[in-house]
Protein backbone atom coordinates (compact mmCIF):
# COMPACT_ATOMS: atom_id res chain seq x y z
CA UNK A 1 0.00 0.00 0.00
CA UNK A 2 1.42 3.34 -1.03
CA UNK A 3 0.92 6.03 1.61
CA UNK A 4 1.64 9.60 0.59
CA UNK A 5 3.94 11.81 2.64
CA UNK A 6 1.01 14.01 3.71
CA UNK A 7 -0.57 11.05 5.56
CA UNK A 8 2.42 11.03 7.92
CA UNK A 9 2.47 14.74 8.68
CA UNK A 10 1.84 15.68 12.27
CA UNK A 11 -1.05 17.94 13.16
CA UNK A 12 -0.30 21.22 14.90
CA UNK A 13 -2.87 22.59 17.31
CA UNK A 14 -2.41 25.80 19.28
CA UNK A 15 -4.07 25.81 22.68
CA UNK A 16 -4.11 28.07 25.69
CA UNK A 17 -3.40 26.68 29.13
CA UNK A 18 -3.30 28.95 32.15
CA UNK A 19 -2.95 32.09 30.04
CA UNK A 20 -0.08 30.74 27.92
CA UNK A 21 -0.21 29.51 24.34
CA UNK A 22 1.23 26.12 23.42
CA UNK A 23 1.52 24.43 20.05
CA UNK A 24 0.87 20.73 20.39
CA UNK A 25 2.24 18.57 17.58
CA UNK A 26 1.05 15.00 17.14
CA UNK A 27 -1.31 12.53 15.53
CA UNK A 28 -4.34 13.35 17.67
CA UNK A 29 -7.39 15.10 16.29
CA UNK A 30 -7.24 18.86 17.03
CA UNK A 31 -10.60 18.69 18.82
CA UNK A 32 -9.18 16.06 21.18
CA UNK A 33 -6.11 18.21 21.86
CA UNK A 34 -8.32 21.23 22.62
CA UNK A 35 -10.48 19.19 25.02
CA UNK A 36 -7.39 17.89 26.84
CA UNK A 37 -5.93 21.41 27.06
CA UNK A 38 -9.21 22.73 28.40
CA UNK A 39 -9.26 20.07 31.12
CA UNK A 40 -5.66 20.82 32.08
CA UNK A 41 -6.44 24.54 32.17
CA UNK A 42 -9.50 24.00 34.38
CA UNK A 43 -7.59 21.70 36.73
CA UNK A 44 -4.82 24.28 37.10
CA UNK A 45 -7.39 26.99 37.83
CA UNK A 46 -9.16 24.79 40.40
CA UNK A 47 -5.89 24.01 42.18
CA UNK A 48 -4.87 27.68 42.06
CA UNK A 49 -8.18 28.67 43.60
CA UNK A 50 -7.49 26.37 46.55
CA UNK A 51 -3.77 27.31 46.72
CA UNK A 52 -3.38 30.88 45.40
CA UNK A 53 0.24 31.24 46.56
CA UNK A 54 1.61 28.48 44.33
CA UNK A 55 3.89 29.53 41.50
CA UNK A 56 3.16 28.24 38.01
CA UNK A 57 5.77 25.46 38.14
CA UNK A 58 4.40 24.03 41.39
CA UNK A 59 0.88 24.44 40.08
CA UNK A 60 1.81 22.49 36.94
CA UNK A 61 3.43 19.69 38.97
CA UNK A 62 0.39 19.41 41.26
CA UNK A 63 -1.84 19.29 38.18
CA UNK A 64 0.28 16.49 36.74
CA UNK A 65 0.24 14.57 40.04
CA UNK A 66 -3.53 14.90 40.41
CA UNK A 67 -4.09 13.92 36.78
CA UNK A 68 -1.84 10.87 37.02
CA UNK A 69 -3.56 9.83 40.24
CA UNK A 70 -6.95 10.02 38.54
CA UNK A 71 -5.57 8.08 35.58
CA UNK A 72 -4.22 5.27 37.76
CA UNK A 73 -7.52 5.02 39.66
CA UNK A 74 -9.45 4.78 36.39
CA UNK A 75 -6.99 2.22 35.02
CA UNK A 76 -7.49 0.09 38.14
CA UNK A 77 -11.28 0.43 37.89
CA UNK A 78 -11.12 -0.61 34.24
CA UNK A 79 -9.01 -3.67 35.09
CA UNK A 80 -11.47 -4.62 37.86
CA UNK A 81 -14.40 -4.25 35.46
CA UNK A 82 -12.65 -6.37 32.83
CA UNK A 83 -12.05 -9.12 35.43
CA UNK A 84 -15.71 -8.94 36.44
CA UNK A 85 -16.83 -9.21 32.80
CA UNK A 86 -14.52 -12.18 32.23
CA UNK A 87 -15.91 -13.87 35.35
CA UNK A 88 -19.50 -13.31 34.18
CA UNK A 89 -18.68 -14.62 30.70
CA UNK A 90 -17.05 -17.71 32.21
CA UNK A 91 -20.07 -18.34 34.43
CA UNK A 92 -22.39 -17.83 31.44
CA UNK A 93 -20.38 -20.28 29.32
CA UNK A 94 -20.43 -22.87 32.11
CA UNK A 95 -24.21 -22.50 32.36
CA UNK A 96 -24.61 -23.37 28.69
CA UNK A 97 -22.54 -26.58 28.79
Amino acid sequence: MDVSHSDHEKKKTTVEIYNRSYTVVGDEDPHHVRVVASLVDQTMRDINEANPRLDTAKLAVLTAVNTMSDYLKLKEECADLMKHIEKLEKEDNQGHD
